[in-house]
């Protein structure tokens, strides 16, 4: 006979453990359990089956690997969190005596960040722990990024402190930093929540989001304690990140850090990047001797000497190297780029390489830039930065760190305004600018040489990887759309950059086709009621002057009414051609009753050929409808449903293109509308 198991020792009951008896065994307060559980990485499980998990009667909703719980057992904040609960408790009793003296040296001997700024605890080992390797750090760079540039953002309250917020952007200013130098941000689109930005660090994609720089109100239905959480292990990780990010690249960390700029809203000009003692080192010149006498080195004399029989060496041909040289020039690679080319028809097309004189990264390397006061300063800046550019000029208002203030600068090629356009107009007094505007140009006046874009210049260019026209994007024009970098187009698929003829289908091309006919008939009828109605008009002027004569010109008057009737005649033609194709279908049918030859009737050819159209989409129709019926007739059951599903889901994506391509149709339409 095999041992008796008892209740709660063996199976589910033994795997899994409650929140409420977690939180007894590691004698800690709920709070505390779940800072711990979020910095630690442990989180709810789902038991398979709840009522053998659960060791008592009433039901519980949470549950923890019991595993998980006794690895929490031994955790060094844990000790953290009972100091600083006991401490709590010998406060409140000391209060509770009356000994306010020994209460407030109980206080200032606890830690209070946020009056001392010294934290309770250090999360380093839990980071340590985490992520062992850092890539493993860098790919979980996504959520971090977004969560500390939101709390950079956010204005301070109770639960979200000023000092808190304040870490948050100087960290983000340092990791913006490190792009600027290694130059590796790739891509960057705005949206309605914020600008993505795509930056490729060490080989890994990260992706993160930006919020606007906007107001923030901060709403009670929010629980800050538990992001605070988050935000708080957030820091951790990436001042690690930033410390590797940037002795890997020779810069010390942390930058030098001039809080009277960062307080004039200088943000990145704050910061002063150096690099290490051996960076610095080995970018200076050979130091001299402190005793006066010359540093060790050859002789100038010699050394030219030897340089010039280096150069004649070269220059004679030894064993005929000299002519395989020439051979290796005769046979100078040319700058044609192999293509990628599918190995059968019908097979996956590679995306083709492109060839580019410059990098992505040095894209604005020769620009000027001069931000007017209305756009993004904090965006424009760090892309155009991470883009090659280094002189940015903004006005004085928008903050420290400007190239230049003076508007009127000469040496600037690009400014990006995004003002309407205001019509220009001339005061006739004279009176003279004061000095705030003495270096301002006024909302309609422009520097000449100087090229004007709008700010979707900028995030457009670095996307394509290529300077945009500008023409297409000058004050005041309609910008072209604003398309994500993160989307990949699939084949069939409803592309907004391929002109709309040519991925719409054949019926709604015949469709569009035959509104664009009505659309000119009906211009073209009202065209001809415009002329009727001049010439009734013209008809009764005639029939006023002809009152004085006698009754026996009533020949003339009808003359005239019969021009009118012609006109009407002229008007009612589109409505009979359109006509036309059912009677034709009725009296082929009557002919096929009767047995007698059918009457042809000259049609119109436009409608002749919208006919022929419909014929040979509808034959079509049936014939491809006949042929997916045959196809899965020969199928099991399990791959006709199978079958029948995806085509489903190819209707409804089928549905969505063309839902996309008539809006697109209606828009080009009343564009074209507007324009005549």
């Amino acid at each position: 006979m095999g041992r008796i198991k008892k209740k709660g020792e063996a199976g589910n009951a033994k795997n899994y453990i409650t929140r409420t008896q977690a939180v007894k065994k590691l004698q800690i307060s709920l709070p505390d359990f779940r800072k711990l559980c979020i910095w630690k990485g442990i989180f709810p499980r789902e038991p398979r089956n709840r009522k053998k998990a659960s060791k008592s009667s009433t039901a519980s909703t949470t549950f923890y690997y019991a595993k998980d719980i006794q690895y929490l057992l031994h955790e060094p904040l844990l000790q953290k969190f009972r100091e600083q609960k006991v401490l709590e408790k010998k406060i409140s009793r000391a209060l509770g005596r009356g000994d306010v003296s020994d209460a407030s040296r109980l206080e200032r001997n606890a830690a209070r960040p946020e009056k001392t700024g010294k934290p309770r605890y250090t999360l380093d080992h839990v980071i340590r722990e985490r992520y062992p390797t850092f890539v493993d750090a860098v790919r979980d760079l996504d959520d971090c990024l977004s969560m500390l540039f939101l709390f950079a953002n956010l204005p301070s309250t109770s639960t979200v402190p000023a000092k808190m917020i304040a870490r948050c952007e100087r960290l983000c200013l340092e990791f913006q930093h490190y792009l600027i130098v290694s130059q590796s941000l790739r891509k960057s689109f705005l949206s309605i929540k914020g600008i993505y930005y795509q930056a490729n660090i060490q080989g890994e994609d990260v992706l993160w989001l930006v919020p606007y720089k906007f107001n923030q109100r901060v709403v009670g239905d929010v629980d800050f304690r538990i992001m605070g959480t988050f935000v708080e292990f957030y820091m951790t990780l990436l001042g690690f990140v930033n410390f590797r990010l940037y002795t890997s690249i020779g810069l010390k960390y942390p930058p030098k850090f001039d809080q009277a700029k960062d307080d004039a809203a200088g943000e990145l000009g704050a910061f002063r990047i150096e690099g290490n003692l051996a960076t610095a080192v080995s970018n200076e010149a050979p130091a001299q001797l402190t005793n006066g006498d010359e540093a060790a080195g050859p002789d100038p004399k010699t050394q030219a000497e030897v340089n010039k029989l280096i150069k004649e060496m070269r220059e004679v041909d030894v064993d005929g190297e000299r002519g395989e040289a020439n051979a290796d020039k005769d046979e100078a690679p040319t700058d044609a780029i192999d293509k990628f080319e599918p190995a059968a028809p019908g097979g996956d097309i590679l995306p083709q390489p492109s060839y580019s004189g410059s990098e992505p990264e040095s894209l604005f390397k020769n620009c000027t830039f001069y931000l007017s006061r209305e756009t993004p300063r904090q965006p424009l800046e760090f892309i155009l930065r991470a883009f090659g550019c280094k002189r940015i000029g903004w006005d004085a208002v928008l903050g420290e760190g400007a190239y230049t203030t003076n508007e009127r600068d000469p040496s600037i090629t690009h400014q990006i305004v995004d003002r309407p356009v205001i019509q220009a107009v001339t005061e006739e007094d004279g009176n003279g600018e004061d000095n705030q505007t003495s270096q301002k140009l006024s909302s309609n006046q422009r520097m000449p040489g100087r090229i004007y874009v709008q700010p979707q210049w900028v995030w457009d260019s670095i996307n394509d990887g290529e300077l945009k026209r500008p023409d297409l994007y000058a004050p005041g024009a309609q910008l072209p759309p604003h398309l994500s970098p993160f989307v990949q187009n699939t084949q069939g698929a409803y592309d907004p950059t391929i002109p709309l003829e040519e991925q719409q289908t054949e019926g709604e091309a015949l469709e569009d086709s035959e509104e664009e006919l009505d659309e000119d008939e009906a211009d073209a009828d009202e065209n001809d009621d415009s002329l009727a109605v001049k010439k009734m008009e013209s008809g009764a002027d005639s029939m006023d002057i002809a009152q004085s004569d006698d009754d026996d010109d009533e020949d003339g008057n009808d003359d005239t009414f019969g021009g009118f009737s012609d006109e009407e005649k002229a008007a009612d033609e589109s409505e009979d051609e359109e006509q036309a194709a059912e009677l034709q279908y009725q009296r082929e049918l009557e002919a096929e009753l009767t047995g007698k030859p059918i009457k042809q009737t000259p049609l119109n050819p436009q409608t002749k050929a919208k006919v022929e159209a419909r014929k040979r989409l509808a034959k079509q129709a049936k014939e491809e409808a006949e042929e997916l019926e045959r196809a899965k007739g020969m199928l099991s059951k399990k791959k006709r449903k199978l079958f029948e599903q995806m085509q489903y889901t190819n209707n409804k994506k089928s549905a969505e293109d063309q839902k996309l391509r008539e809006k697109r149709r209606k828009l080009e339409k009343q564009k074209a509308k507007g324009k005549a």
